[in-house]
């Protein structure tokens, strides 16, 4: 089974007007509301992709019920802890650019910690746990580092796509797979990364300190991954932009998903890629249809000539 945990979930109202100007009336055209959360957005892919797993999370009053009401009609399973707290709205703005106006995330109790790993304690051998988003203060490091610890004695394969100082301590204890975007690596060696070769270099360390699969999502510039016997360079299909939310998270639920389905790493990198991609044409996330058909249009190069450093 796949649990993604959600710290900080959200309700994501998203409005597309023809432009935005700040200070002044602006009229909408279109307007959706959907479930936010990058562990929120690798349930609803899987979902797509065939792939069941079950959110875990925080939820509270209205919005919270919207969600859970929200992941139920698209047939995920939810385990989310009622909290006294509303769960946040963020405001995307989508016109000649994107602007967001994100809620701020609950203070979270030590007690809702608790329930996080105690579930976390029930998982079996094998499963995977994914962890997205930002890891609030209100639970700090130390839940996050509690949280790896128990994957890693219980033989459970942690995903981590977060960010912050909490993802130098994650990629200590060595997860299953991490997908850093390029900024993100960088903050994680105090170092800037310009070049591939930077990132590529950086991708490596993480190998070294025992990360099986890492892959780093370089925008525009496709994606690169990296492990023990592999070295690999994604370029993405163009497609047209309509939005980038959920793309990295697509691309996360595209390559557990292909793993699952028994697929190599090739072929599950390839695929991640493709349902990135598919999720930036869209206004919500990507469809299965999509992901298969931009998956023959993925280009994967072999670096150093696929063969271990």
């Amino acid at each position: 089974m796949i649990y993604t945990y959600t710290l900080t979930p959200s309700l994501d109202y998203t409005v597309y007007l023809p432009g935005f100007t700040p200070g002044k009336l602006n009229r909408s055209e279109e307007v959706y509301y959907y479930p936010g959360g990058k562990g929120i957005n690798v349930s609803r892919v899987l979902k797509r992709l065939g792939t069941d797993s079950t959110a875990v999370g925080l939820a509270g009053g209205f919005t919270g019920d919207y969600l859970e009401q929200f992941l139920w009609n698209e047939g995920i399973r939810t385990e989310l802890i009622r909290t006294d707290s509303i769960t946040r709205i963020n405001v995307k703005i989508k016109s000649e650019q994107e602007t967001e106006l994100n809620g701020p995330g609950p203070d979270i109790t030590q007690k809702e910690l608790r329930q996080l790993l105690d579930r976390a304690g029930r998982m079996e051998r094998g499963d995977w746990l994914v962890l997205a988003g930002r890891i609030p203060d209100s639970a700090g490091a130390d839940f996050a580092v509690q949280l790896a610890g128990i994957c890693r004695d219980s033989g459970i394969r942690l995903a981590v796509d977060t960010s912050g100082p909490v993802l130098k301590e994650l990629a200590d204890m060595k997860p299953e797979l991490m997908k850093p975007n390029e900024h993100e690596l960088g903050e994680l060696f105090g170092a800037e990364i310009k070049t591939k070769e930077d990132a590529l270099h950086y991708a490596r360390l993480l190998v070294r300190q025992g990360v099986r699969h890492v892959i780093v999502s370089m925008g525009g510039e496709g994606a690169l991954y990296v492990s023990d016997t592999m070295e690999a360079e994604a370029q993405a299909p163009e497609v047209k932009v309509v939005n980038t939310v959920g793309a990295g998270d697509s691309l996360v639920s595209g390559f557990i998903a292909a793993l699952e389905s028994g697929k190599g790493a090739e072929d599950a990198f390839k695929y991640g890629v493709a349902a990135g991609s598919a999720t930036v044409s869209r206004s919500d996330l990507c469809r299965k249809e999509d992901v298969d058909s931009l998956a023959q249009q993925v280009t994967v190069t072999h670096l150093n000539g696929g063969k271990n450093r």
